[in-house]
């Protein structure tokens, strides 16, 4: 597998964004999610790029972005988005968001009011409480886990991933995940952001899902075993003229396994 690299640099308050740019056309705003980053949105930039101006970037803490000491939680990852799009002059640009990426997109448009023309979000955390028993642990052990040898940190984070996905991952797919993640500084990074995940950055906007105004798609695997595809007909409801298209034999890990059909819905949804 080729080394995934971001070409550019934006400067966050003195953290290091890394970021890239591909295309011509109309903006579109691609954000990843946890433990996840830029690589895994490759398929859905290589498709867009040809008909778009895609715009991507792995959030703080993740991939090649900085991963120092410091606050990556989903209460800074909105804040960063929305300086990036004020960097990149971005107008009503159309957007989608996985996972994590989905909550930030929530949370900047709910919390920030920033303006999208469409918004797409993939298996999203969007809906209080969540959180699993994992979660909590290393919330608990944070210092201890980052501690554990360098072989016994991979076995952790590949069987992690793992669950993620309905469909077998290839072996590199597994190694591109677990690139950044490896080292000292991956390795800390790792359980930092973990252990910064909390509800309460999703507790903020569920009262707000009423004031929804922008055309938004759902997608979500069907075997999505993180959140169950349950939750995707919930946020359905609560997103007054939504559409839900759910994904049969994927899992939470949808980008991997089945791009080929997201950016058909995609493509579909921004161009109706």
């Amino acid at each position: 597998m080729t080394h995934w690299s971001l070409p550019y640099t934006f400067d966050y308050q003195g953290r290091k964004v890394k970021y890239g740019v591909e295309g011509e056309g109309e903006a579109l705003i691609l954000v990843h999610g946890t433990p996840w980053s830029s690589f895994n949105l490759r398929h859905l930039i290589k498709a867009f790029s040809s008909h778009y101006k895609v715009y991507y970037f792995d959030l703080l803490g993740y991939g090649e972005s900085d991963k120092s000491n410091g606050d990556v939680s989903l209460k800074i990852q909105n804040s960063l988005l929305d300086a990036l799009i004020e960097y990149w002059q971005l107008d009503l640009p159309l957007i989608v968001g996985h996972d994590f990426g989905g909550t930030t997109v929530l949370r900047s448009y709910l919390l920030d009011q920033r303006q999208y023309k469409k918004m797409v979000v993939i298996d999203p955390v969007a809906l209080s409480p969540w959180g699993s028993p994992f979660f909590k642990h290393i919330e608990k052990y944070e210092t201890a886990f980052a501690e554990v040898p360098d072989f016994i940190h991979a076995a952790i984070v590949e069987a992690y991933i793992k669950t993620a996905a309905y469909q077998p991952l290839t072996q590199a797919t597994i190694q591109g995940i677990l690139a950044p993640w490896s080292g000292e500084e991956g390795k800390s990074a790792f359980y930092r952001q973990i252990a910064q995940a909390d509800s309460k950055y999703t507790d903020e906007f569920q009262d707000k899902f009423s004031h929804f105004n922008v055309p938004t798609l759902i997608l979500w695997g069907e075997e999505d075993q993180w959140i169950p595809v349950e939750q995707a007909h919930l946020l359905h409801s609560k997103i007054k003229g939504s559409e839900l298209v759910t994904v049969p034999e994927s899992g939470h890990l949808i980008i991997e396994e089945k791009p080929d059909i997201l950016v058909k819905e995609i493509r579909r949804f921004f161009e109706n």
